[in-house]
């Protein structure tokens, strides 16, 4: 079976530091993968390179058998790359259904040639796109505030509508970065059933994840990351069974022979 996201030897630095030392990874439809590992490993970056905020160095990156190379953020997003930020990126003036339209997979208001030549289509456009909006509002539990101001929602309601903008964009692909973070109660359980409702339509996702009981009752596998590397994949109880991999996780140990080889000069 084709792989939805498939990344292959992907290298990429800054100077002397190495984020992304030849990394192959696939992600399958239906698949929730956990990407873990310490502050600094290199996981923030490597959903910046897959959605084309970093360029790469060498490497190829493919969605549904079609390469990102060369392509833009915006190009990438229309493509089917969807994600999730740690600092959620909303407008806060803006109403809650507003956050959710503009950052729909194709947002037709932004062609001003369509705007003034093909009105009436925009807003047949633009009226799907808030009724696609309020359906996930409602999934979230959040429809009756989709009139309110970003600014006086919670937290917790916030970080949904980080989660929610990425649903407008409805690609075969959803990365999501630290979703959890801050997150508890009935937030938090309503993340873990909307990813997995996503994942049962077929969605290929990736989490980046401090939390260990989130990943391991929600992702199918995970992948332990280190110093730009990907060291090791299986279940999270696999991974964090392995002393080495503990020990760099929790920051007991620095350096492992097998695990910390020095840099591969062609990255």
């Amino acid at each position: 079976m084709m792989p939805i996201l498939k990344i292959e030897r992907l290298c990429k630095r800054f100077g002397g530091i190495v984020v992304a030392e030849h990394i192959d990874l696939e992600i399958h439809a239906g698949e929730i993968l956990g990407l873990i590992g310490p502050n600094g490993a290199g996981k923030s970056s490597l959903f910046n390179l897959i959605s084309g905020i970093y360029p790469i160095d060498s490497g190829a990156i493919t969605l549904m058998g079609h390469s990102l190379q060369g392509l833009s953020m915006v190009k990438r997003a229309q493509s089917g790359i969807s994600r999730t930020w740690q600092h959620m990126r909303l407008f806060p003036s803006m109403t809650v259904l507003n956050n959710l339209v503009v950052a729909s997979r194709y947002y037709e208001a932004e062609n001003l040639r369509a705007l003034f030549f093909q009105s009436g289509k925009v807003k047949s456009l633009q009226a799907e796109k808030e009724k696609d909006a309020l359906n996930i509002l409602a999934r979230m539990g959040l429809a009756s505030l989709s009139n309110s101001p970003i600014s006086d929602l919670t937290f917790g309601q916030q970080k949904l509508i980080g989660l929610a903008r990425a649903l407008m964009n409805n690609g075969p692909c959803l990365l999501l970065d630290e979703p959890m973070a801050g997150v508890e109660g009935q937030s938090y359980e309503t993340i873990k059933d909307i990813v997995r409702q996503e994942a049962k339509r077929g969605r290929a996702i990736c989490v980046v994840e401090h939390n260990i009981s989130f990943v391991k009752d929600l992702c199918n596998s995970a992948v332990f990351m280190f110093s730009g590397k990907l060291l090791e994949r299986g279940s999270v109880d696999d991974l964090l069974a392995s002393k080495a991999l503990e020990a760099l996780y929790f920051g007991g140990q620095k350096n492992d022979p097998d695990l910390m080889k020095d840099t591969d000069p062609s990255c």
